[in-house]
This record gives structure tokens, C-alpha cells and sequence, in this order.
């Protein structure tokens, strides 16, 4: 075969997919029909999660100093993401095409084969592998691989010739976005209403970039196949905020609407989705490409697995079990900011009530972490303890060796055994995954008395950071834990 997996899409999805594929140890090509990388940036920033998910793999330093903040909103509405229980804030102002070099540049540092001006035209499941024709600038050929992961986008050809069902809504509306220079415009929160519509300013960083989204309300969507011209964005500005822009300078413009899609499945035997070909939505809370890098995290680590034969591909399964119901949240609360900050005046005293409740800190850290990603719970098995299924929140540990934390043991991608007493029992248990998962003995170090950590022994973290198993508090042993997540023991049971 050509590899064991081929990506379909160069966006931020697809190229952290390949390289936590990489850095597992498994060949893949990425394809992407464009020549180069586009230079728009449709997504802006980080979530607190996708932060979190960067600094396990040791990518901050990579992006520079970014600007971040604990402020938030949900629809428009202000909310204080200070509650939230993580070192890290929210980045703000990083381009996508800025995350996009990044991103590539790490995959392709780990080996990942990235094709450019490759347009995939067709794919192909069996039982053996999949085939995929694919057209390049030497003309057509065809790959085969394991498994295909399609990242292609909201309009995917994967998703659409391999017949996943994608239900939802329609657009109804259509909202202008433009990134301009050479216009001093006063910052407008988004949600901000005016008569007529809702619009939105806020500068990009230091470049004098200026962003603006515009929406008329009762402008339905266009089958649009090119952006809108900029003086189509320029006059729906003047009609709702009688400014006058038309002499500013378009870096880019596009057009979006309000469809709201999700896809039945996240697997169809040896064809899996990620990003925006598996959900489209409102951008509400810049979550969109933020999921995909977390769908594509998720699914890394088990795909790999899977690939070099330490687990059985029933552990694949979990990765359609586990996101979907988070793209299901993803659909109802990005559909709730658009009522808040699209809808008209009838629509005013529902957001006075939402006003009121968010000054209650457990409300602000409800829809925070539901933004943020950082609410998100699996389903990792029966017990008490009260990290099971959630992320390892980042904790300072003091080795025999040296000082390290929670986080930094993730970079390389594996399972974490942190055992938090010096117990060589529990490590002998562990021993017969120690090919697959890192069996460390370290102590908190400051760990404050309420922390969820506070009289734990023993954590079993999987390599996208979620706690997969903790003593006291799981309701089944440690080497079940293991097994489910990370194949059977090298030992087979008597």
C-alpha cells in the first residue's frame, strides 16, 4: 500500500491528524486539491481546550507570543472564562493561516508526506484497504491505504461519495465577513444589533487588519461558487451603520450562513471524518476549527493503535462514540448563540434574562466550559472519582530525577500511568503495557485541598489527555483499563 492512512484535506484538522499519526509511528499522505495554502483565515484563535491539547504536545513556543484573555460571550452575551479550572486562557487573534503554517510545519517535521494540488476524485472501501483516485499535477493515479480520514471540509468529497447521511437544516441567512486595512472603525462586540441586523469589529493583532462581519436580516443565502465583491460588503455595512468603508482595502472576503449539519456516523468501516466534513454550524464562539483539531486528536492515538496491531479495531468505535455527542452539543449551543445574537427585538428580553443568570458564577462556568471544551466527559467506565472521562487538568509533579507535570508527560503522544505513591505493585500490573504507555512515579507538587487530584494514587491518562482510569474511585481494575484502551497484554491471560 501507498500508507497506512491517507488524509484528505490540508486544513488544521487534517494536518494535526497526521501528525499525531506521525508521531505514533504511521506513514501517511495527506492530500488537498489547492496548490498552496489559501492565506484566509476563516477560524480565529484557540478554545482553553485546544490550548490545553498544543501545550501536551509542546506547540505554544511554536506560535509566539499570542494575546489571551478570560473574557468570553455566549451569543453576544459577556461571560467570564476566569471561572474555568486551567492555567491557560483562550488565544484571540492567531490567524488560521497562521495556524495552518504552524500546524504543517510540525507534521511535516514528523515525517508526514503532504501532497498539495492533489484533488481526490473518487474513494473506495473494502475489506482489504481503501483506494483512492486522486489527480495531481503528473496527472491521475491511485493510492491505497489502511484507512482514509476525510478532512475535507464542510462540502467533503469523502463524506459525500462514500454516503454518509449529514442531516440538519438549511441556511437561512447569509452574513458577510472581510478582513480589511486602511479604516479607523470603533471595536463592536459581536451581537451587537443595529436596526436591520447585527454586526461585529475587532482588530487583528498589529497589523492594522480590521475584521468585520455584517448581517442584514431577511437576506437569504446565495448558491454562491465565488466570496461576494467587496462592495457588496461595503454597501450592507453603510445600510445598517450609515458608515461609509468602500474605501478601505479587502485582504479577504467570504460569506457564510447558518446551516447546521452532523454527520450520522464517524466511521463507515475503514472510512472515518474529522472538522467540518463530520459538522457545519453557525460560527458561534470560534468552535469550529477548534473541534476539529480536538476530533482529530481524539482519533489519532487510536487509529494508530489500530494501524500497528497493539489494539483491535473495535477501539475505533469509541472515537465515533465519544465525538459525536459532543458535535450533537456543538450543533444546539452554536443554534442558541444565533437566536441570541442574529434574532430581532423579540428576541431582547430572553437575552435579559441570560444577562441576569450569568452573573452566577456556576451558570458563567457552564456555558464556558461548554464553549471552551473543556465540560467534555467520556465515557471511560463506572466510577466515582471525579476526573474519570475528563481531561488531566495540568499538574506540577516532582520526580527522582527531575520536576515535571501532567502535561508535559503527553508530549510524545503515549499513555500515562502517573503513579502518585511509589505503589510497585500497581506498576508490576502495568508492566505488560509499558510498550505502549509510560508508567511514571512522581508527587503533586502544590497541589491545592480541593483539587479533584486531592487523595488520588494512581491516574491513567490517555495520549489526548482524557483520564481513562483513577484509584481510589474506578469501579473496575487497572489492567481492564488498559486492555480496553490500549489492546491486550503482551502477557495473554492463563
Amino acid at each position: 500500500m501507498d500508507a497506512s492512512v491517507i488524509v484528505a484535506g490540508a486544513g488544521p484538522t487534517g494536518l494535526t491528524l497526521a501528525a499525531e499519526l506521525r508521531l505514533a509511528g504511521v506513514d501517511v499522505i495527506v492530500v488537498d486539491r489547492l496548490s498552496g495554502r489559501t492565506g484566509e483565515s476563516r477560524g480565529l484563535g484557540f478554545t482553553t481546550r485546544t490550548m490545553e491539547v498544543f501545550d501536551q504536545r509542546g506547540l505554544l513556543p511554536r506560535f509566539g507570543d499570542m494575546g489571551t484573555s478570560d473574557a468570553g460571550h455566549f451569543g453576544g452575551l459577556p461571560v467570564d472564562f476566569g471561572v474555568l479550572d486551567s492555567v491557560l486562557q483562550a488565544a484571540k487573534t492567531v490567524p488560521q493561516s497562521t495556524t495552518e503554517t504552524i500546524l504543517e510545519g510540525w507534521a511535516g517535521d514528523l515525517g508526514a508526506d503532504i501532497r498539495r494540488g492533489h484533488e481526490l476524485l473518487a474513494v473506495r472501501d473494502s475489506a482489504e484497504g481503501v483506494e483512492a483516485d486522486v489527480r495531481g499535477p503528473d496527472g491521475e493515479r491511485r493510492l491505497t491505504a489502511r484507512y482514509l480520514v476525510g478532512c475535507d471540509g464542510g462540502r467533503s468529497t469523502v463524506r459525500k461519495a462514500t454516503g454518509f447521511g449529514f442531516p440538519g437544516t438549511p441556511a437561512t441567512l447569509e452574513m458577510y465577513l472581510a478582513d480589511i486595512k486602511g479604516v479607523d472603525l470603533e471595536p463592536r462586540l459581536i451581537g451587537e444589533t443595529v436596526d436591520g441586523g447585527m454586526v461585529m469589529v475587532g482588530p487583528l493583532g498589529d497589523g492594522g487588519i480590521t475584521r468585520i462581519i455584517v448581517c442584514e436580516r431577511g437576506t437569504p443565502p446565495q448558491r454562491r461558487t465565488e466570496p461576494p465583491s467587496y462592495d457588496e460588503v461595503a454597501a450592507a455595512w453603510q445600510r445598517l451603520t450609515g458608515i461609509d468603508i468602500s474605501h478601505a482595502e479587502p485582504v479577504w472576503v467570504s460569506a457564510f450562513g447558518d446551516a447546521t449539519r452532523l454527520v450520522t456516523e464517524y466511521r463507515r468501516g475503514r472510512i472515518l471524518l474529522a472538522g467540518d466534513a463530520a459538522h457545519i454550524h453557525l460560527p458561534a464562539g470560534g468552535q469550529g476549527m477548534n473541534t476539529g483539531i480536538q476530533d482529530a486528536v481524539n482519533l489519532g492515538w487510536k487509529l494508530a493503535a489500530v494501524v500497528r496491531g497493539s489494539a483491535p479495531e473495535e477501539l475505533l468505535d469509541t472515537y465515533h462514540g465519544e465525538r459525536h455527542p459532543v458535535g450533537q452539543r456543538l450543533m444546539m449551543n452554536t443554534k442558541a448563540q444565533g437566536l441570541l445574537f442574529l434574532g430581532g427585538d423579540e428576541v431582547q428580553p430572553l437575552r435579559d434574562v441570560l444577562r441576569e443568570l450569568i452573573r452566577y458564577d456556576e451558570v458563567s462556568r457552564h456555558l464556558a466550559g461548554m464553549v471552551s471544551g473543556l465540560e467534555i466527559r467520556y465515557d471511560v467506565g463506572p466510577g466515582r472519582h471525579p476526573l474519570l472521562g475528563l481531561r488531566m487538568p495540568h499538574l506540577e509533579l516532582v520526580g527522582d530525577q527531575r520536576k515535571t507535570s501532567s502535561t508535559e508527560l503527553l508530549r510524545a503522544a503515549r499513555g500515562v500511568l502517573l503513579d502518585l505513591e511509589d505503589n510497585a505493585v500497581l506498576r508490576g500490573r502495568a508492566a505488560d503495557w509499558s510498550d505502549r504507555v509510560d508508567i511514571v512515579t512522581a508527587l503533586p507538587h502544590g497541589l491545592p485541598d480541593d483539587s479533584p487530584l486531592a487523595g488520588t494514587s494512581a491516574v491513567l491518562v490517555r495520549p489526548d489527555g482524557h483520564v481513562a482510569w483513577a484509584a481510589p474511585g474506578s469501579h473496575h481494575d487497572l489492567p481492564m483499563a488498559l486492555e480496553r484502551w490500549f489492546g491486550p497484554s503482551r502477557t495473554p491471560r492463563s
